[in-house]
């Protein structure tokens, strides 16, 4: 894909994604809304709406209001969802949240559909695996002095559930 196709494209995501987030704070959204928030002028962002409209992703109210259609909501809803695990992830690497922000706005329009859905499988992993081990943690174990006689610390049936299920996650 040549350069300016690519930016062609990364300017549509961010005209749908944009919308999509203006949508959910106003009950109307206008182009005027838009260029506002991405900081272009009206006349850029009326061609821009003319464009969308032109490949079906935005419907234009006589009023003006913007609306996005089923193929410019399924793509700003891709753009937005890269967006919102590209940052946090970045956050909880210890990235500052305006860098991670400003991070993932760039590296949402590049990143591979396979890429993509590795990092959410294994931030979706890692999420399970983190809630094991603080519930694994937080059970108090039996101690043999529940149990006079048996000589040796007995574990719950939830911590052995639960350490066998950290056991088969890890491999």
């Amino acid at each position: 894909m040549n350069y300016q196709r690519h930016k062609s494209e990364e300017s549509v995501e961010d005209y749908l994604e944009t919308i999509l987030i203006l949508s959910r704070h106003k009950a109307q959204v206008r182009s005027i809304d838009v260029a506002n928030e991405l900081g272009y002028s009206k006349p850029s962002v009326s061609v821009a709406m003319k464009n969308l409209r032109q490949k079906n992703y935005v419907n234009v109210s006589e009023e003006g209001y913007l609306s996005l259609t089923g193929e410019g909501l399924k793509l700003a809803a891709t753009v937005y969802e890269r967006h919102s695990v590209i940052s946090n992830w970045l956050i909880s690497l210890g990235v500052s949240q305006d860098v991670a922000v400003e991070d993932a706005c760039r590296m949402e329009h590049d990143i591979s559909e396979e890429s993509f859905a590795a990092i959410k499988k294994y931030l979706q992993d890692a999420e399970k695996y983190s809630y094991i081990e603080r519930i694994f943690r937080k059970t108090k174990p039996l101690h043999r002095s529940d149990y006079p006689g048996s000589g040796f610390c007995v574990m719950s049936t939830v911590q052995i559930i639960l350490f066998l299920l950290f056991l088969i996650h890890r491999t």
